[in-house]
């Protein structure tokens, strides 16, 4: 469908080019696209221009074209690496959005209402990546939509500027205090986070990942920010959005994801979640607005394909089906090396909620096939195609995540390659 729609008019026939319209309506409908626009334009009909008709003028760039090599993704959805590969639906969703102009403070407000709906939060927000949700967030909870307050920051004197953390929570927001100049204050106990609470106390943050090896649960946390009437924050970037939100439904006030990991969706774009007041401040506070992340813009190309993602998340993708295409994946890649003398794989189910997948750990051993993992890995950098994979202190690991249809096959191939080579 990407590729119908940068072609010319030209070459279709009346039969094709209603189809295409057909199509891209239908799918409006399917993703609840068609209500959005129409809410955002006021209309009482769907309203979509048509994509303009042009011949393309110029050799499209790619990664090729700028002397690089792309990878094989076995190292899950990291944004070194580019996180993940956005599903058609999404692009579509994209290119639909392209094709008109529309003013940015509706779409805002309409994603908005559509978020809450498919999430079953109050209100959502799409913001500059995981990353700027959180410096939105903390926006939100030290301003408010204050407009006073707002043309302050990030000069966070007099304001409620204090965010408390239970370690090693903390190390996840360290970075962005520095777009908002928040007092941070790390501690040992749930009992010293209360203690620590004062009047100047704004956020209490949770990193997501690190609750599963916590010595204090959620609940411990939620109990102490209700007590106080303290936002609390988590970072859940990585990790699946799904219906009901365990981190809402246990009481937390605000929640981000990543649009570019587990939804695959735009890379660019995150998602804030929770309390309406609160997420409606954050989003004052950044672009378009003039406000403190005035830097931090989403297109409305981004902003509509992150909403395609959600609800492609929630009622489009088969996650049942997905998690044994993974498993096949791996099954394969076992088969490919398994014979070779000493080697031993096994599949290590997921425990920590981010990068939810089986992995694939291989080892072997070094008397017999005299190799190292950096060396292997190093050997699959280099080779072709270029596989990415992580290497440890005594073997290899593949997260099946992000490995594409067909990517087994190599991936096997040249390991088997490599590991027998060193016999």
């Amino acid at each position: 469908m990407m590729k119908s729609l940068h072609k010319t008019k030209k070459g279709f026939s009346q039969h094709h080019r209603d189809l295409l319209k057909s199509d891209r309506r239908g799918f409006m409908k399917k993703m609840g696209l068609a209500a959005l626009i129409t809410g955002v334009t006021g209309c009482g009909k769907e309203f979509a221009r048509e994509p303009v008709s042009q011949q393309i003028r110029i050799p499209i760039p790619t990664y090729e074209s700028f002397g690089l090599r792309p990878i094989i993704n076995c190292l899950g959805t990291r944004t070194s690496m580019g996180g993940s590969l956005m599903l058609p639906e999404t692009k579509m969703a994209m290119e639909e959005a392209s094709n008109n102009y529309i003013p940015m403070a509706e779409l805002i407000e309409a994603v908005g209402r559509r978020l809450a709906e498919l999430s079953g939060a109050e209100w959502g927000c799409v913001t500059s990546g995981a990353a700027g949700a959180l410096v939105a967030a903390t926006a939100g909870c030290v301003a408010g939509e204050d407009k006073k307050k707002m043309a302050q920051l990030p000069d966070t004197t007099n304001l409620k500027n204090e965010l408390l953390a239970v370690k090693p929570h903390l190390e996840a927001y360290e970075f962005y205090q520095r777009t908002i100049d928040i007092k941070m204050k790390e501690v040992e106990t749930v009992k010293k986070l209360e203690d620590a609470i004062n009047d100047r106390t704004a956020i209490i943050f949770v990193w997501g990942e690190h609750l599963v090896d916590s010595s204090f649960s959620l609940d411990d946390i939620v109990r102490v920010g209700k007590k106080h009437n303290i936002p609390i924050l988590v970072d859940a970037a990585a990790e699946r959005p799904d219906v009901p939100n365990v981190y809402l439904e246990a009481g937390c006030d605000l929640v981000v994801y990543s649009g570019g990991k587990c939804l695959r969706g735009p890379q660019c774009a995150g998602i804030l979640l929770g309390r309406k007041d609160l997420v409606h401040a954050a989003s004052m506070n950044i672009a378009p607005f003039s406000a403190v992340g005035r830097t931090m813009k989403v297109g409305k190309e981004e902003i509509v394909g992150v909403v395609a993602a959600l609800d492609l998340w929630l009622n489009g993708r088969d996650h049942e089906a997905e998690w044994k295409e993974w498993e096949r994946k791996l099954k394969h890649i076992t088969d490919a090396i398994i014979s070779i003398s000493t080697v031993s794989t096994e599949v290590v189910q997921p425990y920590r909620p981010s990068n939810y997948a089986p992995t694939l750990s291989i080892t072997w051993d070094r008397n017999i096939v005299k190799i190292s993992p950096a060396e292997v890995q190093e050997q699959l950098d280099k080779g072709e195609p270029r596989i990415k994979m992580y290497a440890g202190d005594n073997g290899m690991q593949i997260i099946s995540y992000m490995l594409e249809e067909g990517d087994e096959i190599p991936v096997g191939r040249r390991l088997n390659e490599i590991l027998s080579g060193a016999v």
